[in-house]
């Protein structure tokens, strides 16, 4: 479904370049989520797989950007976005500003593709329940949280439903309840069949969530794989990258004899509960 080889792009009037020979695959229904520390280039990945990258940001790209049969750089965006929708991380960047509902704002996208009236509406009703906001229907968009705006956002791409869906930070203006509900609606979504690739900095979240994760350190991909993999590598606080707070205690753990040293470190917290629990059993 996505297929990244030997990716290199620099922005314009910068002389580094802000992703450096990255090559991933993802496949069909999978969740795939990208971490780093801040400038890891996980913006600029999100938006060269959604084609906003070469066709909206200018700059220099080289290499294989493949999404869902079509080459980016052989196609306009206009293409692009008829498979794969983009949740910007800043959701008052991705209010149209033409409508005065967000019943209105959700249905947009789906007015400029001329859907019929009585499948726009079924549209933007699953959608507005799915994401938790039909009580906001009549609201304007200019009046929500920011929160709440981001749950607009990604409603207003979920009801294009495209075949990919690309989230830049989703979740930072949600608390952990609105987090662990939007990872549990973009869940539902890949479940589906929908292929999610998502910038996050919540690894408890996508440890619990995601089918692979693919960490970035200065624009290259420093490791690909399983959560449970990835995200218990000592690697990652070597490149500035947070880990659970359940691989943290674990880890400290089993330098002090209190974590079996046969077993893996925890990245969910039923994994850290497990590991203990049945150390205790065994010292006794």
């Amino acid at each position: 479904m996505i297929d990244v080889q030997d990716l290199t792009y620099t922005y314009p009037a910068t002389d580094s370049p802000a992703l450096k020979n990255v090559s991933l695959k993802v496949e069909e229904g999978e969740f795939v989520a990208i971490i780093g520390a801040n400038g890891a280039g996980k913006s600029t990945l999100c938006y060269t797989i959604a084609g906003f990258i070469p066709h909206f940001f200018a700059g220099t790209l080289n290499g294989k950007v493949e999404v869902a049969g079509i080459e980016s750089q052989h196609s306009t965006l206009q293409e692009l976005v008829l498979n794969v929708g983009l949740v910007f991380q800043n959701p008052f960047n991705q209010i149209s500003g033409a409508k005065f509902t967000v019943y209105e704002e959700i249905a947009f996208g789906l007015e400029n593709l001329g859907i019929p009236r009585e499948e726009m509406i079924k549209r933007v009703d699953k959608v507005m329940a799915l994401t938790g906001i039909t009580d906001l229907a009549k609201r304007s968009p200019y009046a929500l949280s920011g929160g709440q705006q981001q749950r607009v956002a990604l409603a207003s791409i979920l009801v294009m439903e495209p075949k990919i869906l690309v989230l830049d930070e989703p979740t930072s203006q949600l608390d952990p309840i609105g987090t662990r509900e939007v990872f549990q609606v973009i869940k539902e979504m890949s479940n589906r069949g929908m292929t999610v690739v998502m910038a996050e900095h919540k690894v408890e979240w996508i440890a619990e969530f995601t089918d692979k994760v693919i960490a970035l350190s200065r624009g290259e991909v420093l490791l690909q794989g399983p959560p449970a993999e990835v995200l218990t590598s000592p690697l990652l606080p070597q490149h500035g990258i947070g880990i659970s707070r359940y691989t943290a205690v674990a880890r400290r753990a089993r330098e002090e004899n209190l974590w079996p040293a046969a077993l893996p470190l925890p990245v969910t917290l039923d994994d850290a509960v497990a590991g203990f629990v049945g150390g205790l059993e065994n010292a006794h």
